[in-house]
């Protein structure tokens, strides 16, 4: 294997961090926005549809640039404004983080928010009616459950995000799409790397849904047993 090979599996190894970092990001945003759109509270309820319309109506690619590009600008700016002179510069590994965590935020807002509708409000008043605070509610009865009618979502997003990873090479980070372009260009043979590239992806989706599929037996309302 020559060391371009070798630099595409190690390329590979930031895509999974850039994913798995995304991902942590999209999920505590999809529950917050969540919470904000099932809230009583107009302004919360108003913010949360604003944030999954807008960021589900922009293309991911748009997305990314502003981010990397207009964020950087706007919050130079304010630091100049404040007497900081010294600029800075987005790192691609946190700009690419923010952007695909922030987007799929978005759609991880409406996994939650259609799992926890799911689940039958009264158990939610019956716990807080025995005196159980609502932290302990959300533990102990509405976030077991909600696993169960989140899974299939989740994972049509999770494989969504995935494969978005591959735009952060636009950015500049040195991911395994940006390293089997370089490794394309200098040997003048693009279709192997390319097509390792593909065949690394396909192998992380195939775990992927195999490891939640697994969840999803796990969890399922009948708690089926799981045949691996």
């Amino acid at each position: 294997m020559t060391g371009y090979h070798l630099s595409v599996l190690q390329g590979a190894g930031v895509t999974i961090v850039v994913a798995l970092l995304s991902l942590v990001l999209s999920v505590i945003l999809g529950l917050l926005g969540a919470a904000a759109k099932l809230s009583r509270n107009r302004l919360l309820m108003a913010l949360g549809g604003l944030y999954t319309t807008i960021v589900r109506g922009v293309p991911e690619l748009v997305l990314i640039l502003l981010v990397f590009y207009g964020g950087a600008i706007g919050i130079n700016v304010l630091l100049e404004k404040v007497g900081y002179s010294q600029g800075i510069v987005f790192n691609p590994l946190a700009a690419g983080v923010l952007t695909i965590g922030f987007i799929y935020g978005a759609y991880m807002t409406e996994n939650f928010r259609g799992a926890i509708k799911a689940i039958p409000f009264g158990q939610r008043e019956a716990a807080l009616a025995f005196g159980m605070r609502r932290w302990q509610v959300f533990r102990r009865i509405t976030f077991p459950q909600m696993i169960r009618y989140v899974v299939p979502s989740f994972t049509n997003s999770w494989m969504a995000l995935l494969k978005a990873t591959a735009l952060v090479s636009l950015i500049g980070l040195h991911d395994m799409t940006y390293l089997a372009t370089q490794a394309g260009r200098a040997t003048r043979e693009p279709f192997q790397f390319v097509l390792m590239t593909a065949v690394l992806y396909l192998a992380m989706t195939t775990v992927s849904l195999w490891v939640l599929r697994w969840v999803n037996a796990r969890y399922s309302l009948g708690h089926e047993k799981v045949t691996l």
